[in-house]
């Protein structure tokens, strides 16, 4: 006998399609929102970590600044110490000079020379004075061409003066004052010889 199913065999197919179609569309949604979750809680502690890292980043940078200022302040300290030294080292190796100078003029000044005023600007001496004649000024100029410590000297003006009733040849005088190594005044050592 021949047997006929007279049940909707499409429409149970149909709804069994739907129900398949439902239950992977809910299994399909729930991993996509596991999935999502995922990523936003990975995405999430990558910028808590780079956050904390920034962080931590600015405060080390932070202190840097201050070292890098404190190191400014220190260098700025060393320079102001180097030139305070600098300055006392040329006072310590220039102190002599004056000495040298007055030492100088008291020798080489001749009589009838009489200086009013002198003048000290770094190497270069100015120097004012009085004298009897020309000529005296003459030999001042000579004498000052000679000297080891004194050079270059140059007459910029000289003209006629009335000082305490006498008549004068009133002068300026420039001149270079010159370094030069402390003489040695050691006698060569003899030789013992034995007898």
């Amino acid at each position: 006998m021949i047997r006929i199913n007279l049940l909707p065999h499409r429409a149970e197919k149909r709804r069994a399609k739907q129900l398949q179609f439902i239950v992977l569309s809910a299994i399909s949604l729930v991993i996509g929102a596991l999935i999502v979750a995922l990523v936003h809680v990975a995405i999430s502690s990558q910028i808590d970590y780079q956050n904390r890292r920034n962080a931590y980043l600015k405060q080390e940078i932070a202190v840097l600044d201050k070292q890098i200022a404190e190191i400014k302040k220190l260098r700025e300290q060393t320079q102001s110490l180097l030139a305070r030294k600098n300055v006392v080292e040329n006072l310590q190796s220039t102190r002599s000079d004056v000495v040298h100078l007055l030492d100088q003029l008291l020798r080489i000044l001749p009589d009838g020379v009489y200086i009013r005023s002198i003048k000290q600007s770094g190497y270069k001496i100015a120097l004012i004075g009085y004298a009897q004649s020309n000529a005296r000024i003459s030999t001042l100029m000579r004498s000052v061409e000679d000297s080891p410590w004194l050079d270059s000297p140059t007459l910029v003006e000289i003209h006629a003066a009335n000082v305490g009733g006498g008549r004068v040849s009133e002068f300026s005088l420039n001149f270079n004052l010159t370094k030069m190594a402390a003489p040695t005044n050691q006698a060569p050592a003899k030789a013992v010889g034995k007898n």
